[in-house]
């Protein structure tokens, strides 16, 4: 099975040693995303709904490298260090799928994340 990396420069650099996102066949691999802004590589955390909009485009240009969109998404992981934001990350989160073919997840609260950020996302995507 062929692996291709994918990288868009409408995403994050990575800060590491890892790629943004890895396509395995037809199924799309993403990193984990923080709120850090593409154009400048600084952190938006105005408040969790700017962290989160801002997380949730690095994901949807991901999903664009690779000719994808966030109807291809069958999984996500999202890491949150407080869980009382729980309801306002979800509405953000939510504006991006349709409820009725959304996809499996798992939210669960860390000790902390890269860089002290609030929210940490991973998708699973297959075209």
């Amino acid at each position: 099975m062929d692996k291709k990396i994918i990288y868009t420069d409408k995403a994050p650099a990575p800060i590491g040693p890892y790629s943004q996102a890895v396509l395995v066949g037809n199924t799309l691999y993403t990193s984990g995303q923080i709120a850090l802004n593409p154009a400048t590589m600084e952190l938006v955390l105005d408040n969790i709904e700017a962290e989160t909009e801002q997380v949730m485009q690095n994901l949807k240009a991901l999903l664009e490298a690779a000719n994808m969109t966030f109807q291809n998404v069958y999984k996500t992981t999202i890491f949150i260090t407080n869980m009382n934001d729980f309801a306002r990350i979800n509405a953000v989160y939510g504006k991006y799928f349709n409820e009725e073919t959304a996809p499996a997840r798992e939210t669960v609260q860390v000790a902390a994340l890269p860089k002290f950020v609030n929210i940490e996302i991973a998708m699973m995507a297959m075209k």
